[in-house]
């Protein structure tokens, strides 16, 4: 019985393999920038996961950019630093005590424990952040806000360079400005949107901690047109964490990456099943041209 059971569990694999080769022929050199944040970053096994999911598609011929925030390991810093925080209409003051300490835990920590963690796997992954050649220059997106920055100009041949040399890029959303000596914070998924729409991605995929996005009954929708996420931003059917995701997606499409997806980063292999499979996961946004094609088309 138990022979039965695994070759009956070896079937189900090669069949899930045999139906992924469209998906796979589809992808060979496409260009997938990945947004990586929340809880999964602090949990071992779900960054292993992660990495595994990231190796993979370099493996098959893909080109992964991982962008990642930090969030909470910020707040935990700054914490123990007493370096209090202020507050502008839900966003943070970053003042140049703050942006240090960003910077630091950022390129430091976090970009560091990413690229290891794909190292684990098998992978080749370097570090950077904006700074790095010069890869993403800012200015003051809000004169309140301090050092948070606003992306106005990418060079982003060094993660074309990186590509070649089969390595995957794994950056920090740290900037420089248009001055000298200056550094800028820039929103997670603001810098992957930004790198997304320099590369002419073939996909932004940014993970979050919920499930897509949602209509006004709840339920997840699978494939927008950029129109009707404008429309839902505007009643608002879109609110809260959603609308800089949904105008990051809006953005990034608009900027020449042939879609962009929101999907739940919690899920195993979200990534996987997003690219690989005929259903995706999240809910997907391109224009409307190309809105009834299939998903992995």
């Amino acid at each position: 019985m138990r022979k039965q059971n695994m070759n009956r569990d070896w079937i189900a694999t090669a069949r899930t393999l045999s139906e992924a080769l469209p998906y796979l022929q589809r992808y060979a050199g496409a260009i997938v920038v990945v947004k990586f944040g929340g809880n999964a970053m602090g949990d071992a096994e779900a960054m292993a996961e992660f990495a595994r999911d990231i190796v993979l598609m370099r493996q098959v011929g893909v080109n992964p950019v991982v962008v990642h925030g930090g969030g909470p390991m910020i707040n935990d810093l700054l914490a123990r630093l007493g370096i209090k925080s202020e507050f502008v209409r839900g966003k943070r003051v970053t003042d140049k005590a703050t942006v240090e300490v960003v910077e630091m835990v950022l390129t430091g920590l976090v970009n560091k424990r990413i690229v290891q963690a794909i190292m684990d796997e098998g992978g080749r992954a370097v570090g950077l952040s904006g700074k790095d050649d010069d890869l993403m220059v800012c200015v003051a997106d809000d004169p309140e806000l301090g050092f948070v920055g606003k992306p106005v100009e990418m060079n982003v041949q060094v993660l074309r360079d990186l590509f070649s040399a089969g390595i995957i890029p794994v950056v920090a959303p740290v900037a420089t400005g248009m001055q000298a000596n200056e550094t800028f914070n820039v929103n997670g998924d603001t810098a992957a949107g930004a790198l997304a729409a320099a590369l002419k991605a073939d996909r932004l995929l940014l993970l979050t901690d919920v499930s897509g996005v949602k209509n006004a009954s709840g339920e997840v929708v699978t494939q927008l047109s950029p129109d009707e996420i404008r429309a839902m931003i505007a009643d608002g059917t879109i609110s809260g964490g959603m609308i800089p995701k949904a105008e990051t997606a809006l953005l990034a499409v608009d900027g020449g990456v042939r879609a962009a997806v929101i999907l739940d980063g919690r899920q195993p292999n979200a990534c996987l099943l997003e690219l690989f499979t005929e259903h995706g996961a999240g809910s997907i946004i391109r224009s409307t041209e190309s809105r009834m094609k299939p998903r992995g088309r």
